[in-house]
């Protein structure tokens, strides 16, 4: 009689613990932050735009000061660590086209660089101050490869091709960059002042997804959008099909 009434009992409040249960509200989950680079009011190329976003958002940067060198726009942008703009200026570039770099070419003499061998090579960089062969500071960006981010040598008309708006007459340099003095004082050197940097060098003949691994952080944003949408609706989300 005792497990009859004990059995009776659990029939009528189970569901009222399963309406219970029902009635308990599941919030909603908390949308994506995405973080973007602050350039103020410096004009971009897209994809300096796109890897600049790509880093604050990902932290790619360590928590360190990173530069972007666009090449296909002959420009250097430099960043504090959260990605806030410290200043952009022109550059001077290695006068031959191209993303690799001559294995071995940080050895040889200036005058055994072949012209075909003066590329500027993209990629991202663990960057520090050093010293160079002339006894300047300069900030080291490809040691092996003998590549730095330097004050323009007063050579070959730099001066004059640094003040010009295309970025063709700045192809000329073996392989390193070359910025305007005052910017180099003022605005590379503290950033860099005892602590390392991310240098990110933009890519002109393949693509900074490809070279960097990146995304693009509003497709990111829409995607988790559609996720969040989906869990809202206890649905999955669409998939691409890509693996």
């Amino acid at each position: 009689m005792r497990a009859l009434c004990t059995g009776t009992a659990l029939a009528f409040l189970l569901p009222s613990a399963q309406a219970a249960t029902d009635e308990i509200a599941i919030p909603d989950p908390l949308p994506i932050t995405v973080k973007r680079a602050d350039f103020g009011r410096e004009p971009a190329s897209r994809d300096a735009r796109h890897i600049a976003d790509w880093v604050v958002d990902s932290r790619d940067n360590l928590d360190k000061v990173f530069v972007i060198i666009d090449k296909i726009e002959a420009r250097v942008f430099v960043f504090d660590a959260d990605g806030r703009i410290r200043g952009s200026a022109p550059a001077l570039l290695g006068s031959a086209r191209g993303d690799h770099t001559v294995p071995g070419i940080g050895e040889r003499k200036l005058s055994a660089v072949r012209p075909e061998e003066r590329t500027t090579p993209a990629g991202r960089f663990v960057a520090a101050i050093g010293q160079s062969s002339r006894g300047e500071d300069v900030v080291w960006v490809d040691y092996d490869a003998a590549v730095s981010l330097h004050r323009v040598i007063r050579t070959q008309n730099r001066l004059q091709r640094l003040s010009t708006p295309t970025a063709k007459d700045k192809r000329v340099s073996f392989g390193c960059i070359n910025v305007p003095t005052a910017f180099y004082n003022t605005v590379v050197s503290p950033a860099f002042s005892g602590t390392e940097g991310i240098v990110y060098v933009l890519p002109e003949i393949r693509s900074v997804r490809e070279v960097f691994g990146s995304y693009d952080v509003d497709e990111r944003s829409t995607r988790s959008d559609a996720a969040l949408s989906a869990s809202a609706r206890n649905e999955p989300a669409a998939s691409s099909g890509a693996r």
